[in-house]
């Protein structure tokens, strides 16, 4: 067999850490916690961590906005703590992969404290600074994921600067080559530190139009949300202008050479755009550019077979030598066990979620899992007073947010707060549907979901097909899924019932199939060419052409 890279066909399991779990007892999640649990995540299967932000910050986007790229946030620890966490994760053949966010900064980091004061000092054009219009309004009609116009009004300098987010998170700018060295000397400091790769959270947005043209208007018909609330007015645009500029293709470039000079370590970018399966196809390009990136084209509420295949197609047809990365949950989006279930949205349905864990971990490419959804976490129901998501509190109640997939951990049916802390109170509640899902019910459950999850990815470690293969999709019914996964001469049929009644699947003539036995799911009943698939049932075979 080929020798891969470590990342091609990796699972990387997501730690939010504010709700992983509390070491100090303060109510919010820290690296002290994470260390704690390597030994779970070591029993999960995973091969890598994903740590969202840590790093100094005020938290008007939870992290999101960083006043300092190279420190710890003191609520999370101390670089102690963080250097203990990779050594330890080292000496458990653990990666470690963190978020970096270069896109825009904190509006309290030093850079833009002192862009902000004049027009002259050395950091003036280290943002997106603009002009007002005649009328005084902002420069154009661009508008901010979060809701409203994207710029913001500075009266020292008497110029709007642009945020694409958040007003506290404004951009940097990207067209002035001092940034960009800055930016990278910044994650190299990372690298230096010994991580294994790095999430690059919104890379697309790096470069804004330089002649700050409008976007165009999208038809009501075509407004249709992607990772955002599609009653935001965001969703009323074409964002042909404020971000995915031809210029950041070089710039993924230049972060690529810089990885090279360390051997083993991975970008995975996160890319929203209005086309992102062309976009991921473009910035993972040619192998000297970003080696994989995923978008939120299954995160969405569709979560039919159909829809599954067309947008995993489409990418195949543009993607090359390019390599993907799929997720069906993470920390801007309702849990999948909520959002894809048909059966009740209250509660997980364990046939559906283990059908869903094994389906992602068999497309081609590698795979995020965020935590939680080895225990079928379903979405939290958090009431208005109790949200922290600035996104959410201005949306309610169409939108609630994300705070409902962000809530702690449940480690334990037995103590309270679900033993994710001891604190009287923890940032996001610890909801009762959660506690009935904790990690020491299932431990004690053979045919629990997390039990199948392990067992299903050590079954998975041992399948050169399902990590490293290229696929093709057959032609089945609305509720099936089927696809084959070759490589080497190797080949696996692996077909998937998304549907609560029993489904029929016609063999190809010219296919032989030999069951193979999987942890978690009966043997599919074969009879001739005729296989019968169960509710939420998945199915693997051993493949091969009669001559």
């Amino acid at each position: 067999m080929l020798e891969q890279p470590w990342w091609r066909g990796a699972v990387i399991y997501q730690i939010y850490p504010r709700s992983f779990m509390d070491a100090n007892n303060d109510g919010i999640g820290d690296l002290r916690g994470i260390i704690q649990k390597l030994p779970y995540i070591k029993s999960l299967g995973v091969d890598a961590i994903w740590i969202s932000p840590f790093f100094k910050s005020p938290m008007k986007d939870f992290g999101y906005d960083i006043s300092d790229y190279r420190d710890v946030d003191p609520m999370f620890g101390t670089m102690d703590d963080f250097d203990d966490l990779m050594a330890e994760a080292k000496q458990k053949d653990i990666k470690v992969v963190i978020d970096q966010v270069l896109s825009h900064t904190s509006d309290q980091h030093e850079w833009f404290i002192e862009s902000k004061s004049s027009r002259t000092n050395p950091k003036a054009d280290w943002y997106v600074w603009a002009d007002a219009k005649p009328d005084g309004s902002p420069p154009n009609n661009w508008l901010s994921i979060f809701g409203g116009v994207a710029w913001q009004w500075e009266p020292r300098r008497q110029q709007y600067y642009l945020h694409n987010f958040l007003t506290e998170q404004p951009d940097l700018n990207f067209h002035n080559p001092e940034v960009r060295q800055h930016v990278l000397d910044n994650v190299e400091y990372w690298l230096k530190k010994g991580v294994d790769g790095f999430r690059l959270d919104a890379i697309n947005f790096c470069f804004h139009d330089a002649q700050l043209r409008d976007n165009p208007a999208k038809p009501e018909n075509e407004r249709k949300g992607r990772g955002f609330s599609e009653d935001n007015p965001y969703a009323y645009q074409y964002h042909y202008f404020n971000n995915t500029q031809p210029e950041n293709v070089s710039f993924m470039e230049d972060i690529r050479a810089l990885m090279d000079k360390y051997p083993g370590v991975v970008t995975l970018g996160e890319i929203s755009s209005e086309d992102s399966l062309l976009t991921m196809a473009q910035y993972t390009k040619g192998n000297k550019r970003l080696h994989m990136a995923y978008s939120f084209e299954l995160l969405t509420e569709d979560s039919s077979p159909k829809y599954i295949r067309q947008t995993i197609e489409e990418l195949e047809a543009n993607l090359s030598d390019g390599w993907p990365c799929w997720a069906i949950g993470n920390h801007d989006v309702q849990r999948v066990a909520t959002r894809w279930n048909k059966v009740d949205k209250t509660k997980a349905n364990p046939a559906q979620v283990k059908m869903f864990n094994a389906m992602l971990s068999s497309l081609r490419g590698s795979v995020c899992s965020y935590q939680g959804e080895e225990l079928g976490l379903v979405e939290a129901d958090i009431p208005f007073e109790l949200l922290q998501d600035p996104y959410g509190i201005t949306f309610w109640p169409n939108f609630k947010g994300r705070d409902g997939c962000r809530t702690p951990m449940p480690w334990t049916n037995e103590a309270a707060k679900g033993g994710f802390s001891a604190a009287d109170s923890t940032w996001l509640p610890v909801v009762e549907p959660h506690i009935n899902q904790a990690v020491s019910t299932q431990e004690n459950d053979s045919d629990s979901m997390l039990n199948h999850y392990r067992a299903f990815l050590a079954w998975r470690k041992e399948q050169p097909t399902l990590r490293y293969g290229d696929i093709e999709f057959l032609e089945a019914s609305d509720e099936l899924l089927v696809f084959v996964r070759t490589y080497e001469g190797q080949a696996t049929l692996a077909a998937f019932n998304f549907s609560t009644e029993t489904q029929q699947y016609h063999i190809a003539h010219n296919l032989k199939l030999e069951a193979l036995n999987v942890p978690g799911f009966d043997v599919a009943k074969l009879t001739g060419s005729e296989l019968m698939l169960a509710p939420f049932q998945a199915a693997y075979f051993r493949s091969s052409l009669i001559d």
